[in-house]
């Protein structure tokens, strides 16, 4: 079984301020930095150093070298990854004094996404391999639908949301990953419990993780619902926590693990992330995580949702 992550590639501009900016305001930041990014390339890293192999398909423009470089470094086969003429994904991030951010995303080469590439990038892969999604890149339902022919397992992270969530072909993912406000355009509902039902009873995936932020993990199957709770840790930076959370998720399935201990390590692992500043740099790896989890940390609940 192969595993590919057709996901965004971007470079990351970090402001850390002290409160947002506001309508009119112009406010100076304390601290800048540039680092790599992209939900898509965050997986795929969160993946790699949970221990498994991940090939990464996406384009980036003549300026997103360093993307590459940062994807190798985690163990990420990067050859199926295209270069166009079209300027490299970036994200505007502010980080506030508690940790919180505020994202202003351009698409650039995630956005030249193109099916003749889906296609000759599906070749390379068959029956029982994965396929995992987010949203921030162009032709996501042909993805669905190409990579649901092959007979390939689809795992989706709706993120981030937008009207064309709901026109996608999402009877065919496996596993649907997706916060509050995800879950609300798509179910119709901001009630948590609600979402999961109403995700699962219209087919959206199999399964359905629902990230809840400080309230923790939400999950359903139709067979069973159940809440897991984060971990109480000092919140640096939570850019990057939900690609780990999802990055880890996935690799604990892949690594033939239940649910609940692919939930425990997932949860660990985004802990571990928003103590760090950045989001690529800030994923730890699976050893790390296991240790944390040995420390005397205390692990996080489930119970009835």
């Amino acid at each position: 079984m192969k595993i590919l992550n057709f996901g965004s590639l971007n470079l990351d501009f970090v402001y850390r301020v002290d409160h947002f900016v506001q309508p009119g305001e112009t406010l100076h930041p304390l601290a800048m930095g540039v680092s790599c990014g992209g939900k898509g390339l965050n997986q795929s890293i969160a993946i790699a150093r949970a221990g498994c192999e991940v090939f990464h398909a996406g384009r980036i423009g003549p300026d997103g070298s360093r993307l590459l470089d940062q994807l190798k470094e985690a163990g990420v086969d990067v050859h199926l990854v295209e270069t166009v003429e079209t300027k490299t994904g970036h994200a505007i991030i502010q980080v506030d004094s508690k940790g919180q951010n505020a994202i202003l995303l351009f698409g650039g080469a995630n956005r030249v996404i193109v099916k003749g590439y889906v296609d000759r990038t599906l070749k390379g892969f068959r029956k029982g391999d994965w396929l995992v999604l987010q949203n921030e890149i162009s032709e996501v339902a042909y993805l669905i639908q190409k990579a649901s022919d092959k007979g390939m397992k689809v795992f989706f992270n709706a993120s981030p949301a937008d009207a064309a969530l709901v026109q996608y072909p999402l009877h065919l993912v496996h596993t649907l990953l997706v916060n509050e406000i995800e879950g609300a355009v798509l179910a119709g509902s901001d009630d948590p419990g609600r979402i999961v039902d109403v995700l699962i009873a219209q087919g959206y995936g199999k399964e359905v993780v629902l990230t809840l932020g400080k309230r923790g993990v939400l999950y359903g199957d139709g067979t069973r619902k159940f809440r897991y709770k984060i971990f109480s840790v000092p919140v640096i930076d939570s850019t990057g926590a939900g690609d780990t959370f999802t990055g880890f998720y996935l690799a604990g399935l892949a690594r033939g693990l239940d649910t609940d201990t692919c939930l425990l390590y997932a949860t660990a692992a985004a802990a571990i992330c928003v103590t760090r500043s950045g989001a690529a740099a800030s994923i730890p790896n699976w050893d790390e995580t296991a240790a944390f989890l040995n420390s005397g940390a205390l692990p996080a609940s489930n119970g009835n949702a």
